[in-house]
């Protein structure tokens, strides 16, 4: 184990040192949600601090706490839970909606930029599009700080070649995401709670509570190599950000260091076009997929309604 790069585990003497160093600062960005038999909720958050926790330790900068609450059961997103998850009496999600996951962003954002870090790498473990989102939002936000932003899912840091065909794409609870969790945490990976073969064809049954159909294929082995990479690219992209920081323009207008700042921002500049941001798919405009979602489905409440931003 390295030395201590957490920042809520952190004196403040350590903080402004290892500030000093490296005026990185990562979040980690995850979800409680299913993901098979075999992994704990917390897998995107997890695994998503586990690797920023690594880069940190390997390229300096500090590793804010991670944020467990995330974006589900709207839009598309029930529509994937009922046909994946199926109709559970508990649904044992941390999620919230698109318009209060992504204010928060701002606000963590916000608080960076107050504190003088040089870059921000936003790291989410979670997947659907709010990634794209993500992106879209850092593009939006980086005119007001001078802080250099990148967001990423961590998908995006695996370098090709990591297995014997060559993805470097995300999954779902399948061999790509076990192996991750199985490398970065192994005490929440228990293989031995895989069903047994042969698996009955997917379909709406939801019964393997959102297991990936090829995570029978994962080994630790396998994660192991995709942290590696996904550490040296991390920690490589840190060292850009703030090569880049030293040539950036000062910040357009005002930039974000108060609670009012944020407010502004938000409602100049994000509100008016949150309906379109990939996560609100199905939901603002709702889709046959999620339409077909019958009224006394579990998934049905949170599934559309009026944009509230």
């Amino acid at each position: 184990m390295g030395r201590e790069v957490r920042w809520e585990r952190m004196f403040p003497d350590e903080l402004e040192a290892a500030f000093a160093e490296a005026p990185v600062l990562y979040i980690p960005y995850g979800l409680c949600e299913p993901h098979g038999p075999q992994n704990t909720l917390g897998l995107d958050a997890l695994k998503a601090h586990a690797i920023c926790r690594r880069a940190a330790e390997a390229g300096g900068g500090i590793v804010a706490p991670p944020d467990y609450w995330h974006i589900h059961e709207v839009g598309h997103y029930a529509a994937w839970a009922r046909r994946e998850v199926g109709e559970v009496a508990r649904k044992w999600l941390t999620a919230v909606p698109p318009w209060i996951h992504f204010k928060n962003v701002c606000y963590h954002i916000r608080a960076a930029e107050q504190i003088g870090f040089r870059a921000v790498i936003l790291f989410t473990g979670h997947y659907g599009p709010n990634w794209q989102d993500l992106k879209t939002l850092c593009d939006l936000i980086q005119p007001r700080v001078r802080a250099r932003l990148h967001g990423l899912p961590d998908f995006e840091a695996n370098l090709p070649g990591f297995d014997a065909d060559g993805q470097s794409s995300g999954d779902h609870a399948g061999r790509i995401e076990t192996s991750l969790l199985w490398s970065l945490e192994p005490a929440c990976v228990d293989p031995g709670r895989l069903p047994p073969l042969p698996l009955e064809p997917a379909g709406e049954a939801g019964r393997y509570f959102a297991m990936g159909r090829d995570a029978f294929q994962a080994s630790r082995r396998i994660g192991d190599r995709m942290v590696a990479d996904e550490v040296a690219f991390l920690a490589a992209k840190s060292a850009e950000l703030l090569a880049e920081y030293d040539r950036a323009p000062e910040p357009e207008g005002p930039r974000l260091q108060t609670f009012e700042d944020v407010e502004r921002f938000w409602a100049e500049a994000v509100a008016p076009v949150m309906a379109t941001f990939k996560s609100m798919d199905g939901y603002a405009e709702i889709t046959d997929e999620v339409a077909a979602i019958p009224a006394d489905s579990v998934w049905k409440a949170s599934a559309t309604g009026p944009l509230r931003s």
